[in-house]
């Protein structure tokens, strides 16, 4: 739900000082590539490049070869002020609540697009066509994926879900058109439409450098979740399913998956299911998933193999005027409070934080405004939050039932400075999308201090001056491309290409790379 920042991802409750599941970090660094990784990368990069004798730059390059095409299919990284017109790619759609079907066009691509990207030399990824049963056929029975109610009017609209009807009270009118109610566990169908046109995909397996696995898991074992009967077997069905497919693949079985990758629409704990009468589904523990890359709106830190991406927020946008004009917007608003805080307390939790701030809110009612979401407040259907954030200069983000929220992103699109209370809340899951200097566009508290009375929230805040503030805003504003899924009926192609351009210069380590935040100036200044 697009404002219901908490809705529990796990449905479990869990002690405000430790990890849903309890996972420590290792006291010794430990060894994610797996003990066949080397094997399969070593055989993938004798075929290709004969010249790489040392196994260990080998392993290396090839992991950074096939992460550098993956950046590909994300939009990102600051906005030009010259803007172009293009067409996005028509999408895989479940308009009227239909099965999908898949539509592919070709997007026109500027004459100025880097050369990175017009020649696609990272490489090409191929799309698998799976069985009906692990993608098409969820979305088409949407109306049992959740054991409380419908999901279909989540679904509709390509995923991005309902058009937000109550919102234009909140934003410039000609923006209320690229708002919906998205649902937080969609990513897997949003990212599946956009790479089935992206202009990096090829249709022969022979060319492709990557190979992408359109599996729904997190629609599949989603309905699972809740359901006091559900047993293993089911939570694993549709997981095993896809591993016998794709592992009868030739390309699977060439580099035992290394150069494939899916996204995963949960977060990480719900598919790491140790125990049968444990919580979620094994499947990242399922032999065949190892070398696969995973994408993931909270990822495990230890794992290499997880890539945290973005929470999808409500803001779809259908141009680059539209990015413009929403950071213009919130970058020349008007806000009333220092800083805000929207979420509910667990009462069943010990040492509650979430109910500390809210208290600590309410006591500082002349700085903080306070959002309670107990009960429906903060349900799919109101602005409330997306105002409170819009009018609060910080947004204080603990953690939410798990280490992250899609309330941070929430935060950051409404152009709000959010402050942390836990490291493992961003600054250890979006590397790709989020500033390397934490407190360029953060602050984080110590939680300990907060609740022991030693600080006072609201005194830290005070003690940023107005440049200071300005500057981290300023930063906040500048990445809000990095976090949008375009809606890709018409795209923002300029947009698409800049949001390649730092994880790519980052890893060529090309003299381009100072253009990296090259926010404000002309797209043909930072060509130069």
């Amino acid at each position: 739900m697009v404002w219901s920042m908490e809705t529990n991802p796990t449905g479990v409750h869990v002690d405000d000082e430790a990890s849903v599941f309890h996972i420590k970090k290792p006291k010794i660094t430990l060894d994610f590539r797996r003990k066949d990784s080397f094997k399969s990368p070593k055989a993938f990069l004798a075929a290709h490049h004969p010249s790489c004798n040392q196994i260990l730059l080998c392993l290396f390059l090839s992991i950074f070869s096939i992460q550098i095409l993956f950046v590909v299919v994300f939009r990102s990284i600051p906005p030009p002020s010259h803007h172009r017109s293009h067409h996005f790619p028509v999408p895989v759609t479940s308009h009227h609540l239909l099965t999908p079907t898949l539509t592919t066009t070709t997007a026109p691509i500027s004459a100025s697009t880097v050369k990175g990207e017009t020649s696609c030399e990272s490489g090409k990824i191929f799309v698998y066509d799976l069985p009906s049963p692990l993608n098409h056929e969820l979305v088409s029975h949407c109306d049992v994926l959740n054991p409380w109610s419908s999901s279909c009017a989540a679904l509709t609209n390509d995923g991005f879900g309902p058009v937000a009807a109550g919102i234009p009270s909140a934003v410039p009118e000609n923006l209320a058109a690229a708002w919906y109610w998205t649902d937080q566990f969609v990513t897997e169908i949003l990212f599946h439409n956009r790479i089935l046109n992206h202009k990096c995909r090829t249709k022969d397996p022979n060319n492709a450098t990557a190979f992408y696995i359109p599996f729904y898991v997190g629609l599949a074992v989603g309905k699972f979740l809740w359901l006091k009967n559900s047993s293993a077997k089911e939570r694993d069905f549709h997981c095993e399913m896809m591993l016998k497919w794709v592992q009868d693949q030739p390309y699977f079985t060439r580099n035992d998956g290394w150069d494939h990758f899916l996204t995963m629409g949960r977060i990480s704990w719900d598919f790491r299911r140790s125990k049968d009468e444990d919580w979620g589904s094994s499947c990242i523990h399922k032999p065949g998933m190892r070398n696969i890359t995973r994408l993931l709106i909270e990822r495990n830190p230890w794992d290499y193999f997880d890539v945290g991406v973005p929470y999808p927020t409500g803001f779809h946008p259908r141009s680059d005027n539209d990015v413009v004009q929403w950071q213009d917007f919130v970058r020349n608003r008007s806000r009333k409070s220092l800083f805000c805080f929207a979420g509910a307390k667990r009462s069943k939790i010990k040492n509650d934080f979430r109910g500390l701030l809210l208290s600590h809110c309410r006591n500082e009612s002349d700085s903080c405004r306070v959002v309670d979401c107990a009960g429906s407040k903060c349900s799919n259907g109101t602005s409330i939050i997306l105002e409170t954030f819009l009018d609060s200069v910080f947004c204080l983000q603990p953690r939410g039932d798990s280490f992250t929220r899609r309330s941070i992103f929430d935060c950051m699109i409404a152009g709000a400075i959010p402050v942390l209370f836990w490291k493992r809340s961003a600054y250890d899951q979006y590397e790709w999308f989020l500033p390397a200097e934490p407190e360029s566009y953060s602050v984080f508290i110590d939680r300990n201090a907060v609740k022991n009375g030693t600080t006072s929230v609201r005194i830290v805040l005070e003690r940023y001056s107005e440049d200071e503030i300005t500057r981290m805003r300023e930063r906040v504003i500048e990445y809000i491309p990095k976090f949008l899924y375009a809606r890709p009926d018409e795209g923002f192609t300029d947009y698409q290409r800049m949001h390649l351009t730092s994880p790519l210069m980052a890893f060529w380590g090309g003299s381009r790379s100072k253009n990296n935040l090259a926010t404000g100036g002309k797209w043909e200044e930072i060509e130069k």
